[in-house]
């Protein structure tokens, strides 16, 4: 990538690497004016509704999703820590998404406790089998019975919008994985997320195939409680 990259651009691969370690930091820089949650009820309420208008579910704020992006072994003591389930070397990332969909969480390790500690009310985030049910967090139901349940899982998974998948098409690196150094992996992974919501906020949609329904692609399964 960084040979085909400083190619096009007239430079060296070490130049080219170079470029990118700085400009996706400088990028990174900006996150919090370009990946926030909301400042208050008036936000959430307006997020709500823009939710319910996709498929008529109810107090959701935001969609939540994970992905797994390749990377290298980071060698050391704690490499093994970036063993996936799926063996191969990886970061997970966890996004969270309104309807646009915009990211407006990365990696949402706080997430959990501000919906515990009741900051977002009664509004409540979606995701696919691979998280519990919680009070704050709805998913799909393993097995229905009734038209209700039916509808209730039609409705969730047309409510979802998985944006890693976009963004792993808009940003095709994300897919083929990265072999650079672990904190220029992750400053490129969030300029990647900021660069998203520029281009959602400049209304440069995604082509109509990106859309289409695919809740069953890849979806995470780790035999998880789920107490719904």
């Amino acid at each position: 990538m960084l040979i085909a990259t400083g190619d096009f651009m007239g430079v060296s691969k070490t130049s080219a690497c170079r470029l990118v370690r700085k400009i996706s930091a400088a990028i990174a820089s900006l996150r919090p004016q370009y990946i926030n949650m909301y400042r208050d009820n008036g936000e959430m309420e307006k997020a709500a509704e823009d939710f319910y208008g996709i498929s008529s579910f109810p107090r959701v704020i935001r969609s939540i999703d994970c992905t797994l992006i390749k990377i290298e072994s980071p060698g050391g003591e704690d490499a093994e820590i970036f063993h996936s389930r799926k063996g191969f070397f990886a970061l997970t990332v966890q996004t969270v998404s309104d309807s646009n969909p915009k990211i407006k969480n990365l990696a949402a390790r706080n997430l959990k406790r501000e919906f515990e500690d009741n900051r977002y009310g009664r509004y409540i985030l979606i995701g696919d089998s691979g998280y519990a049910i919680e009070p704050f967090i709805m998913t799909k139901l393993q097995h229905t019975r009734t038209a209700a349940e039916n509808l209730y899982n039609e409705s969730i998974i047309r409510t979802r919008n998985v944006v890693e998948r976009k963004l792993e098409r808009r940003f095709l690196v994300l897919s083929l994985g990265m072999r650079l150094r672990l904190p220029t992996v992750m400053n490129i992974i969030i300029a990647m997320a900021i660069l998203h919501n520029i281009a959602v906020d400049m209304n440069d949609n995604f082509p109509e195939e990106w859309l289409e329904d695919d809740e069953n692609v890849n979806e995470v399964e780790d035999n998880v409680n789920n107490r719904g």
